[in-house]
């Protein structure tokens, strides 16, 4: 694969800084060539309140951001936060196997959306916005999840599932952006990296 053009994503010439400690985050931005470097913002916080998803994503996303920038000044930095939202219920990463189990049986079969909010900061200047995407999983049976939990992959995602890996066979259909169920909506991310260029 042909290695993208310097600057095509990230034209700005102020260092860019992702304030994450997700793997899924980093790939993504490698993938579209960013030179950036990688500052764990430390653990989740918690949901702020009764917040609508498309609120809440951003106010943590914009925690993490925020939190990273006070230590790097002059540094564009991004902040993201994730949560799965089915029947009105929000999921975030599960704590264990049997809260990933419990995850599953209420997803699969089902629509559910998938919110990511991104935050960017420079200095006193900052920046959100909530991607949403729509995902229907396929009917699991009972050995079908628990044999998928035993992988250990759903343990670090929102939702208890993740897309790019074992799980993209249980996906029958998506709405929107895969990058956002992935936990990092590029396309958004570039338009509101603009405003910093």
């Amino acid at each position: 694969m042909s290695r993208p053009p310097a600057g095509l994503f990230w034209p700005g010439r102020s260092p860019l800084v992702l304030a994450s400690g997700s793997p899924r985050r980093v790939t993504l931005l490698q993938q579209v060539g960013a030179e950036f470097t990688v500052v764990d913002p430390g653990p989740d916080r918690s949901w702020p309140g009764s917040a609508e998803p498309r609120h809440g994503v951003r106010a943590l996303a914009l925690v993490k951001a925020a939190s990273v920038a006070a230590q790097r000044p002059g540094s564009v930095v991004i902040g993201a936060d994730t949560v799965v939202v089915v029947r009105g219920v929000r999921l975030g990463k599960p704590a264990d196997r049997t809260e990933a189990v419990s995850m599953l049986r209420r997803l699969h079969g089902r629509t559910h959306e998938v919110w990511t909010g991104i935050a960017v900061v420079r200095d006193g200047d900052r920046r959100t916005a909530a991607e949403c995407t729509r995902v229907q999983l396929a009917r699991l049976g009972e050995n079908e999840i628990e044999a998928y939990v035993r992988t250990r992959e759903p343990l670090d995602k929102a939702g208890g599932y993740g897309i790019q890996g074992i799980a993209a066979q249980f996906v029958r259909r998506i709405e929107g952006d895969y990058t956002n169920v992935v936990g990092l909506p590029l396309a958004r991310l570039r338009q509101v990296l603009l405003d910093f260029a």
